[in-house]
């Protein structure tokens, strides 16, 4: 007995020991979150307007961007200047444009555009893009590129793109100033990153291979669909690392789509990637987007100390908040996680997150406070006494536990007697009260 005692002692330890392995790595890659500065590009001019209902008039843009300054962003996209009809303006024209005439500092910002082409006689046209952002002096450039067969139909053959990279690179230095006069920060955005990599992994690699020796701050890839999960996102940004070393950059773009763009982002950080761009509100072309306001939130939540010092976060919430109703010229969806009206509205105290614990974010910290919402089967007293004090203006000790236990006994009889009530609004909620035998004070 004492034998078979010790063996399966040993297993126990065995297992306990892989198991605190598995501990160990996840705590690694909290100090790695932890400690990391990352680059962000902010797209609250371009992003969110893109996919919103009404978008951004110039005298919007104008009003934003010192908003986006005074909140901590470095690096901010001015405007895009590759989609089609290039000869039909857009109020990304008229802002940079604006900018320009009338002397703004545009130091850090940037212009999407794509490539000109060169012919295999070596003649080089730039394309309209490229032009544009010359007239317009903007400094920098997102620079955008495909690599998938889809993504390149009607648009250029690998041979041409592979052709073209290096003197449209070449093209930007020699004919735009960059900040405070010196060579413009060209970051290749390839739209469908994720795409090629996952098709033709040997031509990714291929063309990370020349970006590599290129005059360029970094290169950025896109999930533009939001269909790749996270573990994918990490291959995909560990391969292109190992081919971009050091000081390039590599960033990322995550869609919606499939409700992966978060944990994608986090995942992208942890496999290499330096930073991302997006908005900060979480609207974006499709459904939305793995923003940075809701990464800022998440590493906040980690405890890294390099956003909280750079960023104005106790800001962040009602900035992002304000962006999106702007955008939208509605409100933001109430169940959005961080960003959302419900995110923190308790319908049961056991869910309200501290300070003092690992990994919770309390509203304040980004600029928020707690309300309360009554779900007939989740509301507690607390919650009851909280929703109370929103509708009558009364402290929440004003009403007695009592009579807040019998409201909860109350929503349960009425479910059984198959009422189904909304609790949460206040006629309802003060006729609950009643019922349980509180009474109201005048207002």
């Amino acid at each position: 007995m004492a034998k078979t005692g010790g063996a399966e002692g040993d297993a126990r330890a065995r297992t306990s020991e892989a198991a605190r392995g598995f501990l160990r790595d996840a705590e690694e890659k909290a100090r790695r979150l932890q400690a990391m500065e990352p680059y962000f590009i902010d797209l609250s001019l371009r992003e969110n307007p893109f996919g919103s209902r009404v978008g951004q008039t110039l005298a919007d843009k104008l009003a934003i961007l010192p908003k986006l300054r005074a909140f901590g962003f470095r690096n901010i996209l001015l405007g895009t200047l590759d989609y089609a009809m290039p000869d039909e303006l857009e109020v990304d024209d008229d802002f940079m444009m604006y900018l320009r005439d009338n002397g703004i500092d545009t130091t850090g910002g940037f212009a999407f555009t794509d490539i000109g082409i060169a012919s295999p006689d070596g003649t080089f046209t730039p394309s309209t893009s490229q032009l544009k952002m010359q007239a317009y002096c903007v400094p920098n450039t997102l620079h955008e590129i495909y690599l998938s067969r889809e993504g390149m139909a009607g648009l250029y053959d690998l041979p041409t793109l592979l052709r073209s990279l290096p003197p449209t690179i070449q093209w930007l230095h020699q004919n735009v100033r960059g900040d405070g006069g010196g060579p413009p920060r060209i970051l290749i955005n390839i739209v469908d990153g994720c795409d090629a990599f996952s098709e033709d992994p040997e031509t990714a690699c291929e063309v990370m291979a020349l970006l590599a020796e290129q005059p360029i701050e970094g290169v950025s890839i896109e999930d533009d669909r939001g269909t790749y999960m996270p573990f994918q996102v990490g291959a995909y940004v560990a391969a292109a690392r190992s081919m971009l070393p050091a000081p390039l950059k590599l960033l990322v773009h995550m869609h919606a789509g499939g409700g992966f763009e978060n944990a994608s982002l986090i995942e992208a950080l942890l496999q290499g990637a330096d930073g991302v761009w997006g908005g900060l509100p979480k609207r974006a072309a499709i459904i939305g987007h793995a923003s940075l306001g809701e990464l800022i939130a998440n590493l906040m939540r980690i405890g890294n100390t390099y956003v909280q010092s750079t960023y104005q976060v106790d800001q962040l919430l009602p900035l992002a908040t304000s962006l999106q109703v702007l955008d939208e010229a509605g409100p933001v969806p109430d169940d959005l996680p961080i960003l959302g009206a419900n995110a923190y509205r308790l319908t049961l105290d056991f869910f309200r997150q501290k300070s003092t614990r690992f990994m919770d974010l309390v509203p304040e910290a980004i600029g928020g406070q707690y309300g309360y919402r009554v779900c007939p089967l989740a509301s507690d007293p607390t919650v009851l006494a909280g929703r109370l004090a929103e509708v009558t203006g009364q402290p929440p000790a004003t009403f007695p536990v009592n009579v807040l236990q019998q409201m909860v006994r109350l929503m349960r009889r009425d479910l059984r007697a198959g009422q189904r009530i909304v609790y949460d609004e206040p006629p309802q909620l003060l006729e609950l009260y009643q019922r349980a035998g509180g009474v109201l004070s005048p207002r």
